[in-house]
């Protein structure tokens, strides 16, 4: 799918397959991805300031200012950038659920040091941390491409074992 800005639509510029994303789509789905944001970054253990990079770090205020709208399932409008971030997190939560069937491996994962590309040394969540946008991305295509066995099991020295034929379960 490709996208185009609204902006570009009204000014002319041709579409041809490309999805608009209007600002009622942001508007629909900002609240509900800002809730099920905070309950996976909760869930992980991440702390306010944690949350906040991987938003792209929006002010405190503009944080709670969301966080408190979401919860009284008043309307708020994020940023495409902010959108696809979120996108990301519900992405890699979801991949990490398919991945390990115990939350604790996951987060053995998501926490612990990898040698490998393209974590270099660093945890995935490290990675995540660095506040930029791709970073987000790679750790989700990483996730994604191990899911689809094209890469990724993790390395020996994780202390996590590779997926096996036996661990796919077809529902």
């Amino acid at each position: 799918m490709r996208v185009a800005y609204a902006h570009e639509a009204e000014r002319g510029v041709p579409s041809g397959d490309l999805e608009i994303i209007t600002d009622k789509n942001r508007r629909d789905v900002s609240a509900p991805g800002l809730k099920a944001f905070k309950a996976i970054t909760e869930r992980w253990g991440l702390n306010e300031t944690q949350q906040r990079t991987l938003l792209g770090e929006p002010s405190r205020s503009t944080f709670y200012g969301w966080l408190s709208k979401a919860a009284k399932g008043e309307k708020i409008t994020l940023s495409l950038d902010t959108l696809l971030r979120i996108s990301n997190i519900l992405g890699i939560h979801k991949s990490l659920a398919i991945l390990f069937i115990q939350k604790g491996e996951a987060m053995t994962w998501l926490k612990g040091k990898h040698n490998g590309l393209p974590f270099a040394g660093q945890s995935p969540l490290e990675v995540m941390l660095n506040g930029k946008p791709d970073d987000l991305s790679t750790v989700r295509r990483y996730l994604d491409g191990w899911r689809g066995g094209l890469h990724g099991a993790p390395d020996v020295e994780s202390g996590v074992p590779p997926v096996a034929a036996g661990d796919i379960v077809w529902a």
